[in-house]
């Protein structure tokens, strides 16, 4: 009736989306205080009225029959949402909705959302304070803000549109989703990192998780403005990645590895040769001479496929001067431990491990797991003669995050890998809401084991004053 150009069929599955409800993402001011610190959980609205759901299906309606799909799709976000919002305004007026130009205003951008963009997710996707988004089915979304979950009043029409959401954003990197492939790891544009199963794998329908990709990096000195680490600590830190250590960040899921390593790159020579190999792309490396690789899953016939260790292997034929793995979680292990042993100091890669000593045990593990028939011991020399230092990253159980262990790996005693500890975090107890009250201390290491090499890189008197302010704090 509006004289424009009906939509296919096709595209109509691809993009019909009228149930959902979404977050006014302008109402909600992104949180300025840090995840590390505990504050009330921002809240979501309430899902709406099944009037509002009522009159939105009977809009998305009138809206496939009268829009020009062919012409909108040649259009930028701002021309595509102006015109869909003159023809709802049309729509609107023909149906005599008596609603207020807010309620006008939150159906626009639910519909746009729902056509240009990821549906009931796009407020949330907004929203910077957010860290991760949890789809559990197409009525069931929880979100994580300052280190606490909560349930959201947002929904998704069915399961099918959710499956259609979740097409759309792992399209966008050349993968699928559905019942022959039904696990798929992809990344937003923003580099936000997503995680689909479908059914039959998840028996309640698809399950999304979206790991949110902070805009604003986060550095070494703002971990220590939210207590994730000490200034002396820091410093200590910002040594290991001026004096090309080889480094592993052990820690568990959400705890800030992925953070902790982009802070640490920040510290490598504007001039070297960085090469990163990744399951999906997150690393936010800021040098000029970057070469980023992503592993890539087989295509339908099962053929194609390129693996973490495929990556690693290749990267050492590129002339890497340092190599940065993601996460190592099989037997790439081995090939990293070997780039870490010949020439390529200053690597490194993040591990699950809940700490120091059993972040050595998944190495090794990874390794044997991988076909080595290897010795343990003649794994664990390879270990010791490839990986100076590793740091352990905690989520604590009030939703913070800390560094709560920095060590380096010495030697061998027999078939024992020693290590020494340079800080660790002590927790003391929590205060009346339940915030966990800690420290971090030094152990008192007069001389860590990096001392000549940051001798060599001209760092002896920073690690010399660092480590004295962390005794002369400890003794106070």
């Amino acid at each position: 009736m509006f004289g424009r150009k009906p939509i296919s069929q096709v595209k109509l599955r691809e993009t019909m989306a009228p149930e959902p409800a979404a977050n006014d993402s302008h109402a909600s001011k992104p949180s300025s205080q840090p995840q590390t610190l505990i504050e009330r959980a921002v809240p979501v609205k309430a899902e709406k009225p099944e009037q509002y759901y009522g009159l939105k299906r009977e809009v998305f309606s009138a809206l496939i029959a009268a829009i020009d799909v062919a012409a909108l799709s040649a259009m930028n976000n701002d021309q595509a949402r102006k015109e869909i919002g003159e023809i709802i305004n049309d729509i609107l007026a023909a149906k005599k909705a008596g609603i207020t130009l807010s309620e006008q205003n939150e159906l626009l951008d639910d519909i746009c959302n729902d056509i240009l963009g990821y549906g009931p997710l796009e407020p949330l996707l907004a929203r910077d304070d957010i860290a991760d988004i949890m789809v559990n089915g197409a009525e069931c979304i929880f979100i994580e803000v300052s280190g606490q979950v909560q349930e959201t009043g947002i929904r998704f029409r069915d399961d099918e549109q959710l499956l259609n959401i979740c097409q759309r954003i792992v399209s966008q990197v050349g993968r699928r989703v559905d019942e022959s492939s039904p696990i798929c790891d992809a990344r937003l544009p923003d580099g936000s990192r997503v995680n689909v199963i479908a059914p039959p794998l998840a028996i309640d329908g698809p399950a999304l998780t979206i790991r949110k990709f902070k805009k604003d990096k986060l550095t070494i000195d703002q971990l220590v403005k939210f207590g994730s680490i000490t200034p002396e600590g820091a410093e200590i830190l910002k040594i290991i990645g001026r004096t090309r250590c080889n480094v592993l960040i052990s820690g568990g899921t959400g705890s800030g590895k992925t953070t902790l390593l982009n802070c640490l790159t920040g510290y490598i020579d504007h001039g070297e040769r960085i090469i990163t190999c990744e399951d999906a792309a997150e690393l936010q490396l800021q040098q000029p001479h970057v070469v980023r690789l992503e592993t890539r899953p087989p295509n339908i016939e099962g053929q194609g496929e390129i693996t973490m260790r495929d990556l690693v292997r290749n990267c050492l034929r590129m002339r890497p001067e340092r190599i940065i793995v993601g996460e190592v979680r099989g037997p790439e292990a081995f090939d990293l431990l070997q780039a870490m042993n010949t020439g390529h100091d200053g690597s490194m890669g993040t591990l699950h491990a809940n700490s120091p000593r059993e972040a050595i045990s998944r190495i090794e593990s990874m390794i044997t797991m991988g076909g080595y028939s290897l010795p343990s011991k003649v794994i664990r020399e390879m270990l010791v003669s490839s990986v100076d230092v590793i740091i352990q990253a905690s989520r604590l159980r009030d939703g913070s995050r800390r560094i709560t262990q920095i060590t380096e790996v010495l030697g061998m005693e027999g078939d024992v890998v020693t290590t020494q500890e340079l800080f660790v975090y002590d927790i003391l107890g929590e205060d009346a809401d339940g915030r966990i009250i800690g420290r971090h201390r030094s152990t008192g290491i007069g001389r860590p084991a990096f001392w000549d090499r940051a001798r060599y890189y001209g760092e002896e008197i920073r690690l010399a004053a660092a480590l004295d302010a962390a005794e002369l704090k400890k003794a106070a």
